[in-house]
């Protein structure tokens, strides 16, 4: 166990803020599962940029890398140019 206070607060942020994390990514995640299962292409389109901008922003946020946004944001394009 941390012995100094400096480290304790440490320990206190990282749990804070991977619980932060988490949830907007897991959510994230889900809203790409709704756009993935979505046949009907109008509303797709219509979910996409709100799925686009939770990429954008986990990416902007260092949650996940900018290289994996931009692969995500291709192939959800992809589909729904597909449907």
């Amino acid at each position: 166990m941390a012995h100094h206070l400096s480290a304790i607060k440490r320990i206190r942020q990282n749990e804070n803020r991977r619980s932060h994390n988490r949830y907007y990514a897991k959510t994230t995640r889900n809203a790409i599962k709704k756009l993935r299962k979505t046949t009907d292409k109008k509303e797709a389109a219509e979910l996409y940029p709100r799925v686009e901008a939770m990429v954008d922003k986990l990416a902007k946020q260092h949650i996940i890398h900018k290289n994996k946004a931009a692969n995500l944001k291709s192939k959800l394009a992809r589909h729904i140019n597909s449907l």
